[in-house]
Parts: structure tokens; C-alpha cells; sequence
């Protein structure tokens, strides 16, 4: 019976290295877990939340997701900004840093072309169904975003010039920081009416108008890995992700076309 009683106490003791030994393992593994961190357009921010789980989940990789302007996201990366991958809503910003060398050579990619609407709070009785709507009296502000950085305001611009309506609706232009912010001045009311992306306007309390594509200049919206990066492996895993079938299902369900003309 003593005997008995040593032997369970062994048993006892093997399972409790055992576990040890695994939780430890575990713990292990979970802080050599890598993370890349990734500077992405304001319009993004609902489908890269997804898109980033998706990620993570397929590979074990996980994204810390930075949310700005293309324009002040690009500064930030010339200026040293630690991130490993730039999701532009314009290729022109990406082209910009790819000059300067600070980009990996082989690894832009466009994921999506966005798109853009006129935006207005629900039960507002405006009833805006086309630019020449902004025009009218009852609609004494609206938000887009900074032409100069972002790339949905300059899109928006673009059309509110070929729509031959720029001068008049000048006046009353509110300027957001970006397009993420353009939405926000809409639903809180502060603006009657704004110029959205499409992508970031589903789902709101909001009635949407599309503007047509051939008022503005396509917005390529494209990715690549910063050269800087010390992260550059699993970047390019997430570069080439948004090019897969999985994530350009969700950017398509999101709001924006996966090629150019849709």
C-alpha cells in the first residue's frame, strides 16, 4: 500500500512537469508570435478589420492596423515611421516612395479600386440624388475629404469640377482630415450632405447616391512593403493575401471594385 502510494505520488508529480512544461511552451510560442504593422487608408478601416482577422487566422501572423490618410501615411513613412506595409487609396503614393527606394522592388500590388458617393443623414428629407443637388439652398455644408492628402477628396473634387458645379459649391465645402472623418461630419449631422466611399457608407444610417466612375480619376488603391520593414517575410505573405481570392471577396462585398471598369 506504501509502495502504491509513492508510485501515485510520482505520477502526480510527471503530470505536473507536464503541464508546466506545456503551458511554458505555450507561452513560448504565443511571444515569438510576429506582428507587422500596417499603414492603411482611412477607407479601409471596415474591410482591412476583416481582412486582417482573415490574415491572422490563415497564417498565425498578426496586424496592428494604423488608420490615415494616404498622404500623411506616405510623409510618415519618409519621415521613418516604423511600419512594414502601405495600403494606399492612391498608387500615386505608393509610386511616390517606390521612387525614393523606400519600398521592397517587386511587391506593389493593387487590391481594389474604390469608389465614391454623396452621402446625407436618413429622414433628412433632403433628397439628394446627384451633384447638382448640392447645389441647392438647403444644403449648407459638406464634408470632403483634403484634396491635398487624401485621395477620396481629390476624387470628389474631380467630380464636383466635370459636374461643372465646383464654384458654386465651393463656399460651402467642409474639409475633413480624411475619409473616415468626411463620413463622421455626416452622421453627427454637422454637414448636410458629404462625399463618401462607398465602402465606408454600408451599412450607416445614411442615403447614398453613386456618382458616376467618369467623373474622377480611378482610384487604384495599392500596397507594398516597406523596404525598412524588419518584418519583410510575413509582409509580403499579407501583400500577396490581398491579391487572393479570399480578401478580394471581402473588399467586393465591402463596397469596391476588383478591377478597373467594374
Amino acid at each position: 500500500m506504501k509502495r502504491f502510494g509513492v508510485v501515485l505520488l510520482c505520477l502526480f508529480l510527471l503530470a505536473g512537469c507536464s503541464a508546466q512544461g506545456s503551458a511554458s511552451g505555450s507561452a513560448k510560442k504565443q511571444s515569438k508570435q510576429t506582428e507587422i504593422s500596417v499603414a492603411a487608408a482611412s477607407d479601409l478601416t471596415k474591410s482591412f478589420q476583416q481582412i486582417s482577422k482573415q490574415f491572422e487566422k490563415k497564417t498565425g501572423i498578426k496586424v496592428k492596423l494604423v488608420f490615415a490618410a494616404s498622404g500623411e501615411l506616405e510623409q510618415q513613412i519618409e519621415n521613418g515611421a516604423p511600419y512594414d506595409v502601405f495600403a494606399a487609396a492612391n498608387a500615386d503614393y505608393v509610386n511616390q516612395l517606390a521612387n525614393k527606394n523606400m519600398l521592397v522592388p517587386g511587391t506593389k500590388t493593387v487590391y481594389a479600386y474604390g469608389k465614391i458617393g454623396i452621402a446625407a443623414k436618413q429622414g433628412s428629407h433632403l433628397s439628394i440624388h446627384s451633384l447638382k443637388d448640392l447645389t441647392r439652398p438647403e444644403v449648407k455644408k459638406i464634408a470632403i475629404a483634403n484634396p491635398e492628402t487624401a485621395p477620396y477628396g481629390l476624387a470628389a473634387k474631380q467630380a464636383l469640377q466635370k459636374a461643372g458645379i465646383w464654384d458654386k459649391v465651393k463656399p460651402k465645402l467642409v474639409y475633413a482630415k480624411n475619409i473616415a472623418d468626411t463620413l463622421t461630419y455626416v452622421k453627427s449631422g454637422n454637414t448636410e450632405a458629404g462625399i463618401v466611399s462607398l465602402s465606408l457608407a454600408q451599412g450607416e444610417k445614411l442615403d447614398v447616391a453613386n456618382i458616376s466612375s467618369s467623373l474622377y480619376n480611378p482610384l487604384k488603391q495599392m500596397a507594398a512593403v516597406v523596404k525598412s520593414s524588419k518584418k519583410q517575410a510575413a509582409a509580403k505573405k499579407f501583400v500577396q493575401y490581398l491579391a487572393g481570392k479570399e480578401a478580394q471577396n471581402t473588399m467586393k462585398k465591402n463596397g469596391y471594385a476588383v478591377s478597373a471598369g467594374q
